[in-house]
């Protein structure tokens, strides 16, 4: 019987087999999290935060250890935590796709200014 997971801010669902990891899960669904070391909690760039109440397996050692306390505010390694029952996950805005939007807006801003 399969789970459903919501990424956010797009609330992309995706229904998958218990025990998948968040960063296969993303994939299925369509979404992109960046990731340089394949799924070995080695980048740390993976990072997600689970916004509901169960749904992904508790942290192992290494996770933990590469979070340092994080996850008790709910960050998780996207390629470490699996999924378990249903789960909503907040996907972080891709760092370029951040910094156009932002030049975009200023670029408004400064032509709003002259008209």
């Amino acid at each position: 019987m399969g789970v459903e997971v919501t990424f956010m801010p797009e609330g992309k669902k995706v229904t998958v087999q218990p025990g998948v990891s968040v960063l296969e899960a993303a994939r299925r669904a369509g979404i992109s999290i960046r990731t340089r070391c394949g799924g070995k909690a080695g980048c740390l760039m993976c990072k997600v935060t689970h916004c509901s109440v169960g749904g992904l397996s508790a942290p192992r050692e290494n996770e933990r250890r590469k979070l340092a306390g994080l996850e008790s505010s709910g960050l998780r390694l996207a390629c470490q935590a699996k999924v378990t029952g249903n789960a909503a996950i907040e996907v972080p805005e891709d760092p370029l796709r951040s910094a156009v939007r932002k030049q975009l807006a200023r670029q408004k801003e400064q032509e709003d200014e002259l008209w």
